[in-house]
């Protein structure tokens, strides 16, 4: 996900952190220099729902204007780590586990 806040408030004539923190905090969200520095700079640690609502609310934006999904960064799943699927009709190997924790012996 790519974390969208400076453009969105740029579209709407908002150009400095401490003005979108003004403007959150008439709404009730009171955040600190450090965490504003985090949303502004497009690398926050967290972000809580409650929050995205404000930010929304603010900007008078949708979700999808902040947050921007990114699939092409997703790696593709391993050829050789793959879990097999059964198929229906199949029975699936099943290798048994002892009940105290322990490993089995070697084959």
């Amino acid at each position: 996900m790519k974390w969208n806040l400076r453009l969105a408030a740029a579209n709407r004539g908002i150009w400095k952190a401490s003005e979108l923190q003004r403007l959150l905090a008439e709404r009730g969200m009171v955040i600190s220099a450090g965490k504003m520095s985090g949303l502004w700079s497009g690398h926050p640690a967290s972000v809580k729902l409650e929050d995205l609502d404000v930010i929304c609310a603010v900007l008078g934006c949708g979700i999808a204007e902040l947050l921007i999904s990114e699939p092409e960064l997703v790696p593709a799943p391993a050829e050789s780590g793959q879990a097999r699927v059964t198929a229906v009709g199949e029975t699936p190997v099943v290798t048994p586990k002892r009940r105290d924790g322990r490993s089995l012996p070697p084959a």
